[in-house]
């Protein structure tokens, strides 16, 4: 049943294949005026905006996921068919537009005969048309062909959208049409659809397509949920019978397609361009050369690029956290407000121009269809790790962040392959591991040649980003021979003509994204760096060694700030998170650390780098020093215990990178992940693993360092 406009506003969808100009048609009919929030019980984005129409009046437009046909393997593409079809206690639209790209009309107009089959009242946006050159599909002989509107655009320009909406209104009111062709099935597929019938989803159009729909979707490797038991069981003993069926219906729909579209086809010239440009990108050879490239300039945007806009976010928050303590009394207020919440909020947005530039190139590597030559070229490499080939590019950027590097998991399909990438991404050396990196090997390994020709602590930074390498493989490797085990699904893609980006909708995506980051995982990252400020600064009525309040307020100006530096240390020892550090001391003294070592790892949890403030607070060198303070890389050299042994040794300084290189203590990567999976199991799975692995590997590392004569 179609909603009743009288009652209820209509619902207008936008569907199609990826790659089609869909976002782009969405873009230019609701404007800017959209919202994005979430399907119902799932995080796939619903992204969803009003259009006014001079009939139906105010409509509301929603942008579905994209997919390829009715046969749902992913959580998206069933959140998609539940959308068309109105399933799941969602709307069922009145119209949907189908986005159909006119260079590659085959492929598209399959989505088209199956949503004819179940009956959807559809508006055909013709996309792409541009690319065409003047011997491009006639739109008019199309509609004739499909009996449905089927209106040109060019969306990027604005070209045909006026008359989009017009075609939308008018079929809001007029009756569905008939479909054009249906299948006649054959004595086995009616068996097939009889048997399935009883068991459907009762909220379902009757019609026997939707039984073949449910048949190709329940398939052993698809991740579809919310289906009757006896369905499953149905399909199960249908498929073991061995009616083969997928030739049947797809061979079916592709012969019509190939007997009544083919003749419209005169030629791409988008294809033919894109056929030469191809024959360097996808090389076996040449093709990573290019790809390399384009990633040096990734990364370089990432790492240098960002960096003065974090700069620039942190002075802000610098300031903004001076302003309020000179505009507040002292006290327990004042501390909270700068140190918790305007810290706080800071740590959240310092990682917005990392993830801004992440999804900007995303974007325009999406638009103009190289991701998906990406994919092609590692889908070898990674398949060896049971990876999928889009896995390459979040593991990559996760050298730089690991926060941006999860949300960049959307781009795979499967949900298995999305959470095994979100599981070992965390363990490849993001920057902020490089400041604790550098403090350690500064301070505990010399300077000095090895053969005389290779640097030492050079070595050993190239050594730990090549160990977060092989960790990450290795792990991914096991991970999908145990709890994500599954078939391998065959990595079936297309490769969309280059086309110019639309940096219109590339920058609605990356605010969209953007906010969603700040409005889901940055209220959590905040109220973990608020427990962290209170477990760092309480208890207040601590009984010091001195009376600091009288030494400071008698002692002379180059005295107050070491006075202040060891009243704070002592502060930090007796705080809460200083006796957490002292209690889980002997777990990490058989790796060789302290209880010292243990507060700079707890502090640690609000970003890695806050491990390098922390271990300067504790050794009352206060807490704006950083991996460069030849101070604290004196005072760890210096540190001995009562016996006169060194506490921090070369071994130590390897059993801590190693911690470091693995260990999960990012709360800022749990929230994202806690956001992309839905849930706390998989993020509370990811820090449980890593801090085993973590300290089974340290203890590997000291112990054995031990037995060798490492001092």
């Amino acid at each position: 049943m179609r909603p009743d406009p009288q009652t209820v506003p209509p619902l207008i969808a936008v569907a199609g294949n990826p790659n089609t100009g869909k976002s782009t048609v969405f873009n230019r009919l609701t404007g800017s005026r959209t919202k994005t929030g979430n399907y119902p019980g799932v995080t796939v984005d619903r992204t969803s905006g009003p259009l006014d129409l001079i009939g139906a009046g105010r409509v509301e437009v929603v942008d579905i996921p994209g997919t390829y046909s009715l046969v749902a393997r992913s959580g998206e593409e069933e959140v998609a068919l539940q959308a068309i079809l109105g399933l799941k206690s969602l709307d069922r639209p009145n119209v949907v537009v189908v986005c159909v790209d006119a260079t590659n009309l085959q492929r598209n107009l399959y989505l088209v005969l199956q949503l004819q089959e179940l009956g959807v009242p559809l508006v055909i946006a013709l996309t792409m048309t541009d690319e065409c050159g003047p011997h491009g599909p006639s739109a008019k002989a199309l509609a004739a062909i499909l009996h449905c509107p089927v209106v040109p655009l060019v969306a990027h320009r604005g070209l045909g959208i006026v008359g989009l909406k017009t075609a939308i209104d008018e079929c809001i009111a007029a009756p569905v049409p008939e479909p054009r062709w249906r299948w006649t099935p054959s004595p086995d597929l009616q068996r097939v659809m009889d048997a399935c019938k009883p068991h459907l989803p009762q909220d379902g159009p009757e019609a026997d397509a939707f039984a073949l729909w449910a048949l190709q979707s329940l398939d052993p490797e698809a991740e579809l949920t919310g289906f009757p038991r006896e369905l499953w069981d149905t399909v199960d003993r249908v498929v073991k019978d061995g009616a083969a069926l997928d030739d049947e219906v797809v061979l079916g729909r592709y012969g019509w397609l190939d007997e009544h579209v083919a003749p419209l086809i005169a030629g791409s010239n988008g294809r033919n361009w894109t056929q030469k440009v191809d024959r360097w990108l996808i090389h076996p050879v040449w093709g990573f050369g290019v790809f390399l490239a384009i990633m040096f300039l990734v990364f370089q945007s990432l790492f240098a690029w960002a960096d003065p806009l974090i700069s620039a976010v942190e002075i802000a928050f610098g300031w903004l956290g001076d302003t309020a303590r000179a505009s507040l009394p002292s006290g327990l207020v004042t501390d909270f407000v700068v140190e918790g919440l305007i810290g706080g909020v800071g740590s959240v947005l310092v990682f917005l121009p990392q993830i801004l530039l992440l999804f900007l190139f995303l974007g325009i590597m999406e638009d103009s269809g190289y991701l998906a030559r990406v994919a092609y070229l590692m889908d070898r490499i990674m398949k060896a790790m049971n990876l999928h080939g889009r896995a390459f590019v979040p593991m990559l950027s996760g050298v730089s962040c690991a926060i941006p590097a999860i949300m960049a998991t959307r781009t795979m399909e499967r949900r298995r392959d999305r959470i095994l990438t979100m599981m070992v991404v965390p363990l490849m050396t993001c920057a902020a591991r490089l400041p604790v990196y550098t403090l350690v090997i500064a301070a505990l390994f010399p300077a000095t040649r090895l053969l005389g020709i290779f640097p030492v602590q050079g070595l050993l930074m190239v050594g730990m980003y090549t160990f977060s390498v092989i960790v990450a493989l290795v792990v991914a490797w096991v991970l999908s021979r145990s709890m994500l085990k599954a078939p391998p699904v065959p990595f079936l893609m297309e490769l969309p003509p280059y086309r110019r980006p639309q940096l219109s909708t590339t920058a609605r995506m990356m605010a969209d994204r953007s906010a969603l980051f700040v409005r889901e995982a940055g209220s959590m990252i905040l109220v973990a760096t608020v427990v962290l400020w209170v477990a760092l600064s309480f208890p207040k009525d601590v009984e010091l060694s001195r009376d600091y309040g009288e030494l400071i307020a008698s002692a002379t100006p180059e005295l107050v700030a070491e006075l202040e530096q060891e009243r704070d240390g002592e502060l930090l020892r007796a705080s809460w998170g200083g006796r957490v550090g002292q209690w889980v001391e002997p777990a990490l003294a058989p790796l060789g650390f302290d209880w010292k070592i243990g507060v700079g790892l707890i502090g640690a949890m609000a970003a890695r780098e806050v491990f390098i403030s922390t271990m300067g607070i504790v050794y009352n060198l206060g807490s704006d020093v950083d991996e460069e303070s030849a101070t604290l890389r004196e005072k760890i050299r210096a540190e001995v215990h009562e016996d006169g042994r060194r506490v921090y040794t070369p071994r130590v300084g390897l059993s801590l990178l190693v911690f470091f290189a693995i260990a999960c203590q990012c709360v800022s990567t749990l929230a994202v992940v806690k956001r992309e999976t839905g849930g706390w199991k998989w993020p509370s799975i990811l820090f449980a693993y890593t801090a085993v692995l973590a300290w089974v590997s340290s203890f590997a590392v000291y112990q054995i360092g031990g037995l060798l004569g490492m001092a």
